[in-house]
Order: structure tokens, then C-alpha cells, then sequence
């Protein structure tokens, strides 16, 4: 058995934990809405047509905000399609997505879903191919009392009070050559500043998130985070990160050390931050929102397949990887490293929620069930709170073909308001248990309540339909705490949640 050390210490905070990096997405793509959480007629949904049993799944994850409704297909969304009388809501062609889009779901019933689930919005306006007066439009339609033409507009729809929408992108990945309305650095840092500046006129309350590049692997990546900055820094309050990893190779440990590139990629989004704050002699910090994050390889062959055969179609079944084993405990690690740099990543959403890259799926008018990496999204979500703590871990090293000095043991801690600690561990080694000796001594008195453990023999072992209980979770025994140390084993390739509460 090989052996790691842990040592945590109560005031070696990090940072305060923003319960929005729990967040999520829905895009109005494949079947997240339409066959998602949408779907009358379905015996389990609601007098709205809302899925009842997703709404549970939802519930249950506790994901305080929804990134809506996209996304590529934002670029080329008009806002007011998806407000009125539903039989008068026109149908586009969607050309992100190569669907129809017939807005069924808008605006005001998808805040009606969101607040079902408990969860608010995170609203992205059209910054491709509209501009700065329609991102004004939209913040008076869904923020302001009344007494304007676009809060009146609100109320004669059937909305007497404002949404409140507090959070807001300015557009998506519009450095992409996939993107309508493609822009370079100047032009969307010219753009978004002119939108920032009159949304917030609109409603002052309202924070804002700019688009870095789409990807560290973009040409433009760096260069466009400061150059876009240079012009609206004063009036955002975040950059977007992407980040999506994939093992088409079936490399298991070098898919694992994948973390190390996402925690490079953060450091180096606020070091670009910073250095734009210093050539501006500014006060103001722009901080992190990792909005778009997953595994996603799975589904790309059969995407293509669909688009061959059933172009222009309503809600295609895009996007559904079906999640094994192995991607759960890379979704771990990368909860691990959100929680890390919670001082500066303030929002992150797991991209998507239902069905397109998702935790949860569905059947059409069939049953819905939690994907693998479900299990530990809820963990983090539920126990993940409070404060980051600096977590020392004296782990054995590997190397693979990307990454070299790869910890096996990856690992954060948090510590909650009542004096709790919980960290989240993952074990990277394909054959080898390890006992981790985890140093608890600065926070008094602490007894272990819980040993959440997720673990299969096949790394490709998935959840479906009909076995949705093949991978899950489940209680090992209590750590023990003597003198205060507590001797943990992990075992090979798993996922470890470890609970601790003051006195008795």
C-alpha cells in the first residue's frame, strides 16, 4: 500500500467559496429543452409541460444558477421571439445547431423551470450578430419595474414583476470562427464595453461576464484576453473560461492529469487579469467564470451521422455522451481545482445539465436517471461550501505523455461555518491503494461522519436506462480521528468524500 500526506490548517484560507461555481447550463440544443426538461404530455410532467422528475434530478444536485440560453445559438438568437403568445412566436433555423428552433420555451417559462428548481439565471445576449441597444432592450424587459416600452412590454406578457436577472454574458466564444458574427479582440472589446456601459445605466445592480478566447488551444488565446480587456475593463466583472477534455485513446492516466492543464489555464486568465488591472493603476478586480466545463467526446462521431440524415429537425438527439466511469473522477478532479482557485473562479457552470453533455438524461416520454458524473457534482455541490482551505498534499508522482510530476493522490478541503471540514480526494493510481495521512490538528476537536466512496473495476462502466445504479456512490466506514490525525485509505481509481464535524 502506498502512502500520501494531507495537512490542512483552519486559518490558511484561500478564499470564500461563491456557491455559483455549482452552477449549470441549459442551451437550447439537442434535447435540453425540448425532450429535456421540457416535454408535455409526458406523464410525468407538470401543467406547464416541465419534467417533474428532471426538476427532482435538478433539485437534488442544488445548482443555484443556470447559464441560459446558450451558447453558439445565442449569436444568432433574437431575444423577442421567445416572449408573447406562444402562437406567435416564430420558428427560426438555428445555425449554430442546424435545427429548428420554435420557441416554445422562452424567457418567461424558463424562469418559471428555474425557479421550480430553485436555481436562478445567468442570462447571455446576442453580441454575434446584434449589439449593444438589443442587449439594452433586455435588461429593461427583465429588469425594470414598468413605465417603459420594454418593461411594459413584460408586464402586458403576463409578468407584473422584473425577473431580477443579476447576472449577464456578453455574448459567447466570439472569437471562434464557428461563432455568427466572429469579431476580433478589438472589435468585441469595443462592443462589449458600449453594451456593459448601458446595460448597467439600465440597471446598475446587474453584474457582467466577457468572453476570454474559447480555448487555451485558440491562436488568440492570451492575446485576446488582454486586448479585449484593455477596452472594457472598467465596466465587467469577469472572463469567461472554456475547457472541455476528452480520452479518445483510452489513455486513462494521462486523461486524469488533465486538471493540471485547467489549473494552468486559470492561472494564467487572472494573470492576464491582473496585468490589465496594473496597466490601468485600477482598483477594480475582474475575477473568473469557468461557464462552459465537461468531458465531451463521446457523441461527436454519431453528431455527425445526425446531421447527415436529419438536418432542420426539432430538438435532434445532439450531444448525448454517455458518461463511464473514469469521466466521473476527472469531473472530481475538476471540482478539485474550481474549489482550489475559489479566490479568484467566482461562477462555474457544468456544461450541460440534461441530456447534451450532461449529468442527468432522459427518454423521451420515458424515465430519466443521473449520468456517473452526476454523483460527484452533487457532492461538491451539498458539502463544498463555506471556505477553500490551502491544502498541502505530499502525494507520489507519475508521469504521462503531457504532464510530468502528476500527484496520484489530488485533493481539497474546505472548512464550513460551524467548523467543518470536508475534502474531496481523488486517487489516480490504477492498481494501487494508498493510505493518506490527513493532519487535522489546528482544528481542535474533530470526529468523522462520513466516507462517501465511488469506485468501479471497469473505467468504462456506465448508467443507462435500464441499470441506472451501475455506478453510484456508497458509505465506507468513518475516518477516525486519534490525536488529530486521521489515517485514510483510498482505494485505486477512486472518488473519496470525507466529512468531519466539531465536538460531538
Amino acid at each position: 500500500m502506498k502512502k500520501a500526506g494531507i495537512i490542512l490548517d483552519k486559518d490558511f484560507i484561500i478564499g470564500e467559496i461563491d456557491e455559483r461555481i455549482y452552477s449549470s447550463f441549459i442551451e437550447h440544443l439537442g434535447r435540453a429543452v425540448y425532450g429535456g426538461i421540457y416535454e408535455p404530455g409526458h406523464p410525468e410532467a407538470d401543467e406547464n409541460g416541465f419534467r417533474k422528475d428532471v426538476i427532482k434530478l435538478v433539485s437534488e444536485l442544488g445548482v443555484p444558477m443556470v447559464r441560459y440560453p446558450g451558447g453558439n445559438f445565442v449569436s444568432g438568437f433574437n431575444w423577442e421571439d421567445s416572449v408573447g403568445p406562444k402562437d406567435k412566436r416564430p420558428k427560426r433555423l438555428d445555425l449554430a445547431w442546424f435545427t429548428t428552433e420554435t420557441n416554445e420555451v422562452g424567457l418567461h417559462e424558463f424562469a418559471d423551470w428555474a425557479n421550480k428548481a430553485n436555481s436562478d439565471i445567468m442570462y447571455a445576449i446576442n453580441l454575434g450578430c446584434r449589439g449593444p441597444e438589443d442587449a439594452r432592450n433586455i435588461v429593461e424587459y427583465a429588469n425594470h419595474p414598468s413605465g417603459s416600452l420594454y418593461s411594459d412590454m413584460r408586464i402586458a406578457n403576463g409578468r407584473k414583476d422584473p425577473f431580477g436577472i443579476k447576472l449577464w454574458c456578453l455574448g459567447n466564444e466570439m472569437d471562434g470562427p464557428w461563432q455568427m458574427g466572429q469579431k476580433t479582440a478589438l472589435e468585441y472589446g469595443r462592443v462589449a464595453n458600449e453594451a456593459a456601459k448601458i446595460m448597467k445605466w439600465v440597471d446598475p445592480t446587474i453584474e457582467l461576464v466577457a468572453c476570454g478566447s474559447s480555448s487555451s488551444e485558440m491562436p488568440t488565446f492570451g492575446s485576446w484576453e488582454y486586448t479585449m480587456l484593455n477596452e472594457c475593463y472598467e465596466n465587467v466583472d469577469y472572463v469567461s473560461l472554456h475547457r472541455y477534455y476528452e480520452n479518445p485513446t483510452g489513455d486513462t492516466p494521462g486523461f486524469l492529469a488533465r486538471t493540471m492543464d485547467m489549473d494552468d489555464f486559470i492561472k494564467s486568465v487572472a494573470s492576464i487579469c491582473d496585468a490589465v488591472k496594473g496597466k490601468k493603476h485600477s482598483k477594480h478586480v475582474v475575477n473568473l467564470s469557468f461557464d462552459e466545463w465537461n468531458v465531451w467526446y463521446h457523441s461527436k462521431e454519431q453528431d455527425q451521422e445526425i446531421w447527415k440524415q436529419d438536418r432542420w429537425n426539432r430538438a435532434l438527439p445532439l450531444l448525448e455522451d454517455v458518461y463511464n466511469f473514469e469521466d466521473a473522477l476527472l469531473v472530481g478532479s475538476m471540482l478539485i481545482t474550481l474549489i482550489r482557485n475559489a479566490d479568484r473562479v467566482k461562477i462555474a457552470c457544468l456544461a450541460q445539465l440534461v441530456n447534451v453533455i450532461a449529468p442527468i438524461m432522459t427518454r423521451n416520454n420515458g424515465g430519466a436517471w443521473a449520468q456517473t458524473i452526476y454523483y460527484p457534482f452533487m457532492h461538491a455541490s451539498r458539502y463544498g461550501r463555506g471556505s477553500a482551505l490551502k491544502t498541502l498534499v505530499n502525494s507520489p508522482v507519475y508521469s504521462c505523455k503531457d504532464y510530468d510530476e502528476v500527484p496520484y493522490i489530488d485533493a481539497v478541503a474546505t472548512l464550513d461555518q460551524d467548523g467543518g471540514v470536508t475534502i474531496f480526494m481523488v486517487n489516480r493510481d490504477m492498481s494501487e491503494d494508498f493510505e493518506v495521512e490527513v493532519d487535522l490538528r489546528s482544528f481542535g476537536d474533530l470526529k468523522g461522519i462520513s466516507h462517501i466512496i465511488m469506485h468501479n473495476d471497469d473505467v468504462k462502466a456506465v448508467n443507462t436506462g435500464e441499470a441506472p445504479f451501475n455506478v453510484v456512490p456508497y458509505e465506507a466506514d468513518r475516518p477516525v480521528v486519534s490525536e488529530g490525525k486521521a489515517l485514510i485509505k483510498a482505494g485505486p481509481l477512486s472518488w473519496n468524500v470525507l466529512r468531519f464535524s466539531t465536538g460531538g
